[in-house]
């Protein structure tokens, strides 16, 4: 049984593409979701706003080529230098280091029109082309499903754990299992589900309202043996933060369950 394990890994370590020589990754997270439209970049970088207030060195791969937010998300307008071989990320200012389409871009509004096979190989050269130095944990921002970058990303970058995001609807919560069975078919772990805009809290009465409806995030975490949960508001400041690229003032301990999970 042993060797059987082994000889799968070994032959799925055949399709990992090379990091830069001058990069080292301790642990590869990525941040994924059944469908878009419910915070999956707003998470990926509250998660790395966290994990590097705890003292490490933090970073985010944007792999949402074509919906790239996660520039707006930290109020980056400058552009990642680079030569013919290598690129350097632009840094945050409490020194995340972001690598994105949108920072390579002429114009931020400029659209990228292109096939899956391309996109996919933009991903990866952000993980085989961008000096990304010593990081303790780099978070992937997953363009939704399970198309052709999530199973390239899987299948080529050392992944070492899915965070999935989703929304209170049932029918997103159906989606995310699709999510969920994917990370399991390619053996990999899930650390936690992020339920965002779960409830809204009245700010006259204090009272929880379910704008989207009851909850089955815990059914479908429950269903697959995922220990995390996280429930987050909806919460204006939050948005407001977001678009305003001032997403590291932000303060949120409904992410703390995770982080440490993360840390663990």
């Amino acid at each position: 049984m042993s060797d059987e394990k082994d000889g799968k890994h070994n032959e799925g370590s055949q399709f990992k593409a090379p990091m830069n020589g001058q990069s080292h990754v301790k642990k590869l997270i990525a941040v994924v979701s059944g469908k878009g439209g419910v915070g999956k970049s707003l998470i990926t970088a509250l998660l790395a706003v966290l994990v590097n207030r705890k003292g490490y060195k933090t970073a985010i791969l944007d792999a949402d080529i074509t919906g790239p937010s996660i520039p707006k998300a930290f109020g980056l307008h400058e552009k990642a230098a680079g030569t013919d071989n290598v690129i350097t990320p632009v840094r945050t200012k409490t020194g995340i280091s972001i690598m994105s389409l949108n920072l390579l871009l002429e114009h931020e509004t400029d659209p990228v029109v292109w096939r899956g096979p391309l996109i996919a190989g933009a991903v990866k050269q952000f993980w085989t082309d961008v000096v990304w130095g010593n990081i303790d944990f780099m978070f992937l921002d997953m363009p939704p499903g399970t198309g052709d970058v999530p199973l390239t990303v899987f299948q080529s970058l050392p992944v070492t754990g899915i965070v999935v995001v989703t929304s209170p609807q049932e029918l997103v919560g159906k989606i995310v299992e699709k999510a969920v069975n994917m990370a399991s078919m390619m053996h990999i772990p899930v650390l936690g589900v992020v339920e965002n805009m779960s409830y809204y809290v009245c700010p006259t009465c204090g009272t929880k309202q379910y704008i989207f409806g009851e909850s089955h995030a815990d059914v479908v975490a429950e269903s697959h043996g995922i220990h995390t949960l996280c429930r987050l508001p909806i919460r204006q400041d939050l948005a407001k933060a977001v678009d305003g690229g001032a997403v590291e003032s932000l303060q949120e301990n409904g992410l703390d369950g995770l982080v440490n999970t993360i840390l663990a």
